[in-house]
């Protein structure tokens, strides 16, 4: 393959990912845009990067010149899914690289359901000063829903602070920091003693809201739900009449079907519910993170060897 090829970045920091692939590749012409911008580029280009959900239709049912798309996710929602695109051509994703920032998010709802965070805020608006004993993450079981990279990596901070954790999965794998496999096929059972339930799994057609009432009915009524997956893994109308009837004690919500977030979604007047916009993932150093990917593949591609791309992934 000819080491002409050009890329078009579509992400809110595209100039950063410009910048650092311009001192590796400087053979390379790029483009950029921010997120669903329209861009001549991304019509044109040989080698698409950039997070799917903010690709357009347009993109795929234009570029004829398309022969490798890198995502800048875990997943590739926003590209598999695309009716215009072309499953012959290679994709790769960044998973295996998100597991701090996402353990962080589900310990900073974890913890702020135990310390009651959301109330003493507004205490301290209030210039209340009101003690009461907190619950400890200590002693307490957490069921991760899909174990996977992520999964590992939440599981070992999980031991940190002494909580039995449960992997609830399709497979009975080994797992570090996991005490104990359970199977995805009994899943009311899988959760019925939990005191956490953290969502991991990927959306797929069979995992569509597999997360429902009956599930979170058999949940205990002092037991929390977060997920940082993706909004089809959790029924929207399930968890919000889960909240309201205090079938469960509460929900960190990160990812929904509709995002951004309607204005007029019930989710922002949901009780016992902290929404977070889709942040689990990212941090201050994604892009540090996401290069090493990037520059492997890109490399495999300008070498012509799609053999050796990282984190290839089957489409169709």
């Amino acid at each position: 393959m000819s080491t002409k090829l050009s890329v078009h970045i579509s992400a809110f920091n595209s100039d950063i990912y410009q910048a650092e692939i311009a001192k590796l590749f400087p053979e390379l012409e790029t483009t950029i845009s921010k997120g669903r911008d329209r861009h001549e580029g991304s019509f044109n280009c040989d080698i698409l990067i950039g997070f799917g959900l903010g690709f357009s239709d347009e993109i795929f049912q234009r570029n004829k010149n398309l022969k490798f798309v890198q995502a800048l996710g875990t997943g590739v929602d926003g590209i598999d899914n695309r009716a215009d695109f072309d499953k012959s051509i290679p994709v790769a994703s960044t998973r295996g690289m998100h597991g701090p920032q996402m353990s962080e998010l589900t310990f900073m709802i974890m913890l702020a359901f135990n310390r009651d965070f959301p109330h003493l805020l507004e205490n301290q608006k209030n210039h209340l000063w009101e003690r009461k004993p907190p619950q400890v993450l200590y002693g307490k079981t957490v069921g991760l829903l899909g174990v996977g990279l992520i999964a590992e990596a939440l599981a070992k901070r999980c031991k940190a602070f002494e909580m039995k954790v449960v992997g609830i999965s399709g497979s009975n794998r080994d797992v570090e920091g996991i005490d104990e496999m359970r199977s995805r096929d009994d899943l009311l059972n899988a959760v019925s003693d939990l005191d956490y339930l953290i969502l991991l799994a990927p959306l797929t057609p069979e995992n569509k809201n597999m997360v429902n009432a009956d599930v979170l009915a058999a949940m205990k009524s002092s037991a929390y739900l977060i997920n940082i997956a993706r909004g089809g893994v959790l029924d929207d109308d399930a968890i919000i009449e889960a909240l309201k009837s205090g079938t469960i004690a509460g929900a960190g919500l990160d990812v929904f079907e509709q995002e951004p977030l309607p204005e007029d979604s019930p989710f922002w007047d949901t009780p016992n519910l902290i929404v977070t916009p889709h942040t689990a993932g990212m941090s201050e150093i994604y892009v540090q993170q996401a290069m090493p990917v990037i520059e492997n593949n890109l490399r495999a591609m300008i070498e012509g060897k799609p053999e050796n791309l990282i984190n290839a992934v089957k489409i169709g």
